[in-house]
């Protein structure tokens, strides 16, 4: 993928400007914004349209959970990933379910966060091992997935991958009505509201395998 663009959005300048020097490092990546709060994370990443936005959590004036609602609200097909501090279920639940793609911590090394960019761009779930663990053993239904047929782990397996309908349509040979039963089957049986909610599932109990 060449010439990925990303907006930085973290309410610390110290952080950005090590974000920015170590990704302006990379041939294929460019920072094209900055910003400080929430607030100015939505105009910017609006303004811009930048291919990731990785958005801080902890912010004055609008925080990042509420920041990625609007912008997701404005914006479906944006891609946010979370780099955080923090580790705790009451700050990783709300901003996945908000509709980011990714939650990485601040305490990753630097191939690591660059690693999830990537996958984040790709339309894949980017999840930190210490904060997929805590998803885990958080987890209160751990048996929902024993419901799904062999089809839907099939198709559960494609969306974790990023492909669109169309797309698991034509890879499993079946019709995009099919494919849309089959969604609408593995959402109700996982009682999650969305795909990126099955997708976070499904990587919580490992039913998909994680992509280096």
């Amino acid at each position: 993928m060449n010439n990925l663009t990303i907006l930085l959005v973290d309410d610390h300048e110290m952080v950005r400007m090590g974000l920015k020097s170590f990704l302006n490092l990379q041939q294929d990546i460019s920072v094209i914004g900055e910003a400080g709060n929430g607030q100015e994370g939505i105009k910017k990443a609006l303004d811009l349209r930048p291919d990731v936005i990785v958005m801080d959590l902890v912010m004055p004036e609008m925080d990042g959970v509420e920041a990625t609602l609007q912008i997701l609200k404005e914006w479906s097909e944006a891609k946010i990933l979370v780099l955080t501090s923090y580790l705790d279920n009451e700050k990783i639940y709300p901003v996945i379910q908000a509709g980011a793609k990714g939650y990485m911590l601040k305490t990753s090394n630097a191939p690591e966060i660059l690693n999830a960019i990537r996958k984040v761009a790709e339309g894949q779930l980017a999840i930190e091992t210490e904060v997929e663990q805590k998803m885990k053993h958080h987890d209160e239904n751990p048996a929902l997935h024993e419901d799904l047929t062999a089809r839907e782990k099939d198709i559960l397996h494609l969306l974790a991958k990023g492909y669109d309908n169309q797309t698991i349509a034509d890879e499993l040979y079946i019709s995009l009505k099919t494919v849309k039963t089959h969604v609408s089957n593995i959402l109700a049986k996982l009682q999650v509201d969305d795909r990126t909610q099955a997708v976070v599932y499904a990587f919580r109990h490992h039913l998909v395998p994680q992509e280096d």
